[in-house]
């Protein structure tokens, strides 16, 4: 367990612990965490994101989103222009702006696994309804709600979707995304992970009883470990920031780590310290520390 004893006025720090390595990659979620609740994200923390770099210091935005949603922040990389992306489904290169991502990388469900995922979930939690992320398509069953403001592809049954010689049958699946209207969010993803197993990650990061079905072993932490190993940098190296479930592996698998104040339980027990809440620019305030203690 981690030991986060010592408090600040704004952030949580672990106190007894070996110097930390001099960061060289910040990785950093989006929704509830770096962007405020309106989505947009502060002149602070750009500030604060720009200075990192100057410094030498790498950010990878590391979120749930689909590249197709990645516009709100593809103007404030600098440098590489690299983001994670649909809980570590792909990896996307910002480099060309907003509405040009390029996929560099992409770690797809299988859709057998899909199928399999689907068909278990569906038994276990009747009235589950269902939508499909792909690298550029999206599709949904007719009862999915209306939550993402874009008109999918398809509305058909997800077995129907996931079907060889389906419309959607030449690109990769990135994600399932499953919706129960009456089941409570966390209660929902401990159903999910005991129905489906091994045949596929699950979690979630919103706050309505909606799960994100990914590739065995796929989630943020597993794709961050790639990239980071491309590049020679260590965990140790890496410095994180979360506020959901989805959040949690690389949370606990950063050198270090900060929960946002407005963080999901299972967030906050997995970080090794704490910082403000998102719409108090918690990550830029760690930024600036982070900066000022450097040699």
């Amino acid at each position: 367990m981690r030991d986060n004893s010592r408090v600040t006025s704004a952030t949580r720090e672990p106190e007894t612990q070996a110097a930390p390595l001099r960061p060289r990659l910040i990785a950093t979620d989006l929704d509830g965490t770096l962007l405020r609740d309106d989505k947009s994200v502060s002149p602070r923390t750009v500030s604060a994101l720009a200075a990192a770099e100057e410094a030498g210091i790498e950010v990878f935005f590391v979120t749930g989103r689909p590249a197709r949603w990645m516009d709100v922040v593809s103007e404030h990389v600098h440098g590489h222009g690299l983001a994670i992306c649909g809980n570590g489904a792909a990896v996307v290169d910002l480099h060309g702006g907003p509405g040009a991502h390029r996929f560099v990388k992409i770690r797809e469900l299988a859709r057998e696994n899909a199928l399999d995922a689907v068909r278990m979930l569906r038994d276990a939690a009747p009235g589950t309804v269902y939508a499909v992320e792909q690298t550029y398509g999206f599709h949904q069953e007719p009862a999915y709600p209306r939550m993402h403001l874009e008109v999918p592809d398809d509305l058909a049954p997800a077995e129907e979707i996931l079907a060889p010689g389906s419309r959607a049958d030449g690109e990769p699946v990135l994600k399932i995304l499953a919706f129960h209207p009456t089941l409570d969010p966390d209660a929902f993803l401990t159903l999910a992970r005991l129905a489906i197993g091994d045949r596929a990650t699950v979690t979630r990061s919103s706050p309505s009883a909606l799960l994100e079905i990914s590739g065995p072993d796929v989630s943020k932490a597993s794709t961050l470990a790639l990239c980071c190993a491309e590049r020679g940098i260590s965990h140790e190296e890496v410095v994180a920031f979360g506020d959901m479930p989805n959040d949690v592996e690389m949370l606990t698998w950063a050198g270090r780590s900060y929960a946002m104040g407005n963080a999901h339980p299972a967030a906050l027990a997995a970080a090794s310290g704490q910082t403000v809440a998102n719409n108090e620019d918690g990550v830029a305030l760690v930024i600036e520390r982070m900066l000022a203690d450097l040699p």
